[in-house]
């Protein structure tokens, strides 16, 4: 059993853990709360946004746009989102584990066919750890995200598939549902995938809605496009920054728990042992005392 000072040193040292984890879960709770209301402001543009253009490319077939072309994917894209810090649960490890996932069912393309683009540090040292080659530094915008950083990125991007240096762009990162629910999806973000959209329409006709376009639906969609893709793009890194704080308030949340029960055991461990040695001194006096009266 552990003396009585090594079991106070260890009640210390829990308790100073657990302020350090329930002063984390409040500073994860106050930039959760901005980063929700970020997403939850700029969210319905950007999905009013997308819901007009794919209605525009999916009403008129005529229009031979790049981006609705689907051609065999000889080279790809991989656009990772991940946190620049730990101590949020699995929320790094999932983004990890996806990222191999999908880069093993490209890997026949050949390494020099696909292209990452990792935006936190925790996915950027895993894939470089890993050996793979990386097209740039974006770990600030994981932190911070910048709407200007985002739309740079998003014009490489689309400079690449339009030039046909890329067949595909693909997406990982986590969307955030609510504090304690984060899903972890993967999408195509380039070419746009109006199959879905076509089969709403012929099945709502609500979905078929009738715009009046001017000056035409050509220059519309030339200055519509990119704009979508910067929005799209930028939706999804509030969405990984919101439930990466999400991920880290709970984890501390369960952390703080956790070190709450472990006080009280050993609390009640060192009570016990408290009780066992002055029984254990009552003994030996009163031991010593029957021992002198004989």
């Amino acid at each position: 059993m552990a003396s009585l000072k090594e079991i106070r040193s260890r009640i210390g040292s829990v308790k100073s853990t657990q302020k350090i984890t329930s002063a984390m879960k409040m500073i994860s709770s106050s930039k959760l709360r901005k980063a929700q209301m970020a997403i939850t402001n700029f969210l319905p543009y950007q999905q009013k946004l997308d819901a007009i253009l794919t209605n525009l490319l999916a009403s008129d077939v005529s229009y031979d746009s790049p981006f609705t072309q689907q051609r065999e994917v000889k080279r790809t894209a991989i656009v990772v989102f991940s946190s620049n810090s730990s101590l949020c649960g699995a929320f790094n490890a999932n983004v990890i584990k996806e990222f191999k996932a999908v880069y093993d069912n490209k890997k026949h393309l050949g390494d020099d066919n696909i292209l990452i683009y990792p935006i936190g540090k925790k996915v950027d040292d895993a894939i470089r750890k890993i050996g793979l080659n990386v097209q740039g530094d974006y770990n600030a915008m994981a932190d911070k995200p910048s709407f200007q950083e985002v739309q740079n990125l998003a014009k490489e991007l689309i400079a690449k598939y339009v030039n046909k240096e890329i067949d595909e762009v693909v997406i990982i990162y986590y969307h955030f549902v609510s504090t304690g629910t984060q899903l972890l999806n993967t999408y195509t973000y380039l070419p746009f995938d109006l199959s879905k959209k076509k089969e709403d329409a012929n099945g709502d006709s609500a979905a078929q809605t009738d715009y009046i376009l001017e000056p035409s639906k050509e220059e519309i969609l030339e200055s519509l496009i990119p704009t979508v893709l910067y929005s799209k793009l930028y939706a999804t890194l509030l969405d990984s920054n919101a439930s990466e704080h999400a991920a880290r308030m709970m984890a501390m949340q369960v952390a703080t728990d956790n070190a709450n029960e472990l006080i009280q055991d050993l609390t009640q461990e060192y009570n016990k042992s408290r009780q066992q040695a002055v029984t254990n001194e009552l003994l030996d006096i009163i031991g010593g005392a029957s021992a002198l009266e004989g």
